[in-house]
């Protein structure tokens, strides 16, 4: 075990940017109402990244704001990232020009994960994309079921479909138990954006 696997780590399957033979792709949800969907996933990314991993990101709904996660990510080599969608759909003035954001966000994420260039893409947000149906269900789990076999894809968002859920190998439900929102507390820099 060489100074960069650290002791006590588990032997890796790939890294460095190449798939290892035999390591199969995961599908990974994160979704529910508690907070830390998008931190969850990125702390993926930030791990992949350490380990000299090809990452994709597509935001489907963040987009009206700068956000620390976006800032940072501009000065990451190896990283794509792409901030497609236009701010809360709920908050919309144009549910068309929604839809047609999230259309080509759902293309380009497609691209990215048959492209088989990427280890991991990340699909944040998507599943209210696919709630209020801007991107139809089957046209995901197609893309996920016919993706490189070495590809992981990590999707974020509240009320992950059923079917999404059972096709996915790993999922993890976020349950708020207490959050400062409750108390009055607003968003604050750092730790929500």
């Amino acid at each position: 075990m060489s100074a960069e696997q650290g002791a006590g780590a588990p032997a890796a399957e790939g890294g460095a940017g190449a798939p290892a033979a035999g390591r199969r792709g995961l599908v990974i949800v994160y979704t529910g109402h508690g907070k830390g969907k998008t931190t969850a996933a990125l702390g993926m990314v930030f791990r992949a990244l350490g380990r000299g991993m090809r990452v994709a990101v597509v935001q489907f709904i963040k987009g009206k704001w700068k956000t620390g996660e976006r800032l940072f990510a501009e000065t990451l080599p190896g990283l794509t990232f792409l901030v497609m969608g236009r701010g809360f759909t709920w908050e919309s003035d144009d549910l068309s020009r929604d839809k047609a954001a999230a259309r080509a966000a759902f293309q380009e994420a497609a691209a990215l994960i048959g492209g088989g260039e990427q280890d991991i893409v990340v699909l944040d947000e998507i599943t209210y994309a696919l709630h209020y149906g801007f991107i139809a269900e089957d046209e995901l789990l197609a893309a996920l079921r016919g993706r490189p076999a070495h590809v992981h894809v990590v999707i974020t968002g509240r009320n992950a479909p059923d079917a999404l859920v059972a096709l996915a190998d790993l999922v993890t439900e976020m349950r708020s138990v207490k959050h400062p929102f409750e108390q009055g507390a607003k968003a604050q820099i750092g730790v929500d954006f």
